[in-house]
């Protein structure tokens, strides 16, 4: 793969080199885990019932086990007379069989008794001293659900790449599986870079900022179904960054940093890159997102994005997330997409693809026009449209596309 390094690249060049990244340098391993922290997990074998279920004959409804043929001719008229000889609860061990003339209470889950071939609704009968009258007759097989009727011991019951929802997560625990294995989620180092950065526990000061991507980006990580570990801050200092760096890579299969990617006096990640492995891209034709770095240290994968939030957010959104979710396999990122007249005309930067954040007001598409540092625009917005990069203006009422977050 030859190096980008400082040259710019359109975007689907930049994805093409982004997926060939992860193709050649992170491999998809599968771990056991407890059900009980199995929710929104990917199956990563297909699973098979070890046993029978339900694992015996159980009665569907309340009422009472009998002979079927004891019951036939049985209406409102010419009820069937038949002796109870047993209570049966759901968890109880019939101790007793069901001969001709005779009938066990059962409760809904119960074992069938020897004997017994079909259960007569309780609404269906009535007590008459010691007997049971049954007013309505049933066949063979009715309100019993057979052993294995469900599913078979040795039958698939679910497949691999099958996301673990509650009701998968409850077939399961039917069957008496505690350990599921799955795909393990991605460990995805993120580093915020700044002098001017300090953490939401600080006293705000002159000059200083609260660090945002560390936790927008953390976000955005964790809903594409892997693990973000929060790194923190670290200053723009050439050794402080590839210390961090190290760090991240120790701890996490891929390191996310942002901050320090452009052609500041101060920003030096991409120099720290290149001396420790190196920097294939940097610079995509997109605005915002331009100083974007993807580079590779030893073997592992390492992003730097812009600072500006916006910028990090956006770049993140359209270059990391599809492949990010296409390898966890727990999401498929479908963006809801609504076309909708634009509020005002607007200006794009010419030969350029630009990403502009809008927000959605009286059924139109409002850009927000607040630079990729203005944080405000994060909480006004409620997706983004995209301008191809032949395209100067857009006229009032003109319908985009708009993709909601």
């Amino acid at each position: 793969m030859t190096s980008e390094y400082l040259q710019t690249v359109e975007l689907d060049k930049a994805k093409k080199i982004v997926e060939e990244l992860f193709t050649n340098f992170y491999t998809t391993k599968i771990e056991k885990i407890n059900i009980e922290r199995a929710h929104g997990r990917v199956l990563a074998e297909n699973v098979y019932s070890p046993i029978d279920l339900p694992p015996f004959d159980r009665a569907t409804r309340d009422g009472f086990a009998v002979k079927a043929s004891d019951t036939f001719g049985a209406n409102e008229e010419n009820p069937v007379k038949l002796k109870c000889i047993e209570n049966i609860e759901a968890g109880y061990i019939p101790k007793n069989t069901i001969t001709e003339g005779h009938c066990a209470r059962i409760s809904t889950g119960a074992l069938i008794p020897s004997g017994s071939d079909a259960v007569v609704m309780v609404e269906f009968t009535e007590k008459k001293n010691n007997d049971i009258l049954i007013y309505k007759s049933v066949y063979p097989g009715q309100y019993i659900a057979k052993k294995g009727s469900d599913i078979k011991k040795g039958e698939l019951l679910l497949k691999k790449n099958t996301i673990l929802s509650p009701d998968k997560i409850g077939a399961l625990s039917a069957v008496g599986i505690k350990e599921i294995p799955v795909y393990s989620k991605p460990k995805i180092a993120v580093i915020s870079t700044g002098n001017e950065l300090i953490e939401l526990s600080e006293n705000l000061k002159k000059g200083k900022i609260f660090d945002v991507n560390s936790y927008s980006i953390a976000a955005s990580i964790e809903e594409c179904g892997a693990k973000a570990i929060n790194l923190g801050i670290v200053k723009d200092n050439y050794e402080d960054i590839k210390n961090m760096i190290l760090k991240g890579l120790k701890v996490a299969d891929i390191v996310v940093i942002s901050g320090g990617t452009s052609a500041g006096k101060g920003d030096i990640v991409a120099e720290v890159i290149d001396d420790m492995g190196e920097v294939i891209l940097h610079g995509i034709a997109m605005k915002p997102g331009k100083p974007t770095i993807i580079g590779k240290i030893n073997s592992k994968i390492i992003i730097g994005l812009p600072g500006y939030p916006v910028s990090a957010l956006i770049v993140f959104r359209v270059l990391i997330a599809p492949i990010l979710c296409k390898i966890t396999k727990a999401f498929k990122l479908k963006e809801k997409i609504v076309r909708l007249p634009i509020s005002q005309r607007f200006h794009s930067t010419r030969g350029r693809l630009e990403f502009a954040l809008v927000s959605i007001e009286n059924n139109k598409a409002v850009p927000i026009l607040k630079d990729s540092g203005a944080i405000a625009s994060l909480a006004m917005s409620d997706g983004y449209i995209e301008i191809p990069k032949n395209v100067e203006i857009i006229e009032k009422n003109e319908k985009v596309e708009v993709k909601i977050f």
